[in-house]
């Protein structure tokens, strides 16, 4: 049995986490440069939590400045096991309403401006991510969620802009009526791709702040609505995130979606082939298959 480590990547609106014992703001140092801030490390129900807000504290990075392969890094290797990403989004769904969260399980990503993988010339892994998250933590969030009060939606498709421009009404309405997406926001890729490559468990969490641009009766985003509801959803993330610790327990088996494996026949380059310098890099994402 290993030890649970949860690790939270707060959004839009949730810059910290209240009510950890022993807390303490750490600088983690990674090969892919600096996170996007200091990671806040405590205890929670005696299981270890880390909390890095993803835009920095006082968000001062964009979506597609975020460092998302040190972000990754930094918390694979502080020991982090299971990482819950809780994001705001806009929703196509006039069931998935503002305040309402959802728990993607795919995405689609039109990101393009984004380094989307640890691997590359020197050492060549391809990961599977045909079913992008792990269903064993969505559990636990919507059982939490549930003890909460929080209407949440389990399963559905999030786009991923690169933003930091809102759609167009004729893109939300492509999303929407075409493509068949629940939900739209701009930093959860490369984020799931790097967690599946880093062999961690990822669970996103949607908070839905706006009905992007499609909904006749909703007009344009508001930057001043999603800025009230993003509040309220704030709160509501946090109340979720206290009660983890206690649902997914101290002991930790191995994830029997294999999130914890992901890399066991993903490596290709043959090891008198491989990239020195690469590989010392990947030493916390993939040091387990190229020691």
């Amino acid at each position: 049995m290993a030890e649970t480590f949860i690790g939270v990547i707060g959004g839009s609106g949730v810059y910290g986490i209240d009510g950890l014992e022993g807390a303490e703001w750490r600088a983690v140092a990674t090969p892919w440069g600096d996170p996007s801030d200091q990671i806040l490390v405590g205890r929670l129900g005696g299981v270890p939590i880390a909390f890095l807000p993803r835009h920095g504290r006082g968000h001062v990075h964009t979506p597609t400045t975020v460092p998302y392969r040190a972000n990754i890094d930094a918390l694979k290797r502080l020991g982090v096991t299971d990482v819950i990403a809780v994001s705001a989004c806009g929703s196509f769904r006039e069931e998935m309403a503002p305040g309402d969260f959802v728990l993607v399980d795919q995405f689609i990503d039109r990101t393009i401006h984004r380094e989307k993988s640890f691997f590359g010339p020197g050492c060549v892994a391809h990961v599977s991510l045909a079913h992008p998250t792990c269903a064993r933590l969505a559990d636990a969030v919507a059982e939490a969620a549930a003890a909460e009060g929080i209407r949440i939606h389990r399963g559905g498709t999030y786009l991923a802009m690169e933003g930091p421009l809102f759609s167009t009404q004729a893109e939300s309405k492509l999303y929407r009526e075409v493509w068949g997406c629940d939900v739209i926001g701009m930093t959860n890729m490369p984020e799931a791709a790097l967690a599946r490559e880093a062999e961690l468990c990822y669970c996103p969490v949607a908070m839905v702040t706006d009905y992007d641009s499609w909904h006749p009766d909703h007009g344009a985003v508001d930057i001043t609505a999603i800025v009230a509801t993003l509040t309220g959803n704030a709160d509501n993330a946090r109340a979720l995130i206290r009660r983890l610790p206690g649902l997914l327990g101290g002991d930790r088996a191995p994830c029997p979606h294999g999130c914890d494996r992901a890399l066991d026949h993903a490596v290709l380059t043959a090891p008198e082939r491989r990239d020195p310098a690469l590989v010392a890099r990947l030493d916390a994402v993939a040091g387990r298959v190229l020691a």
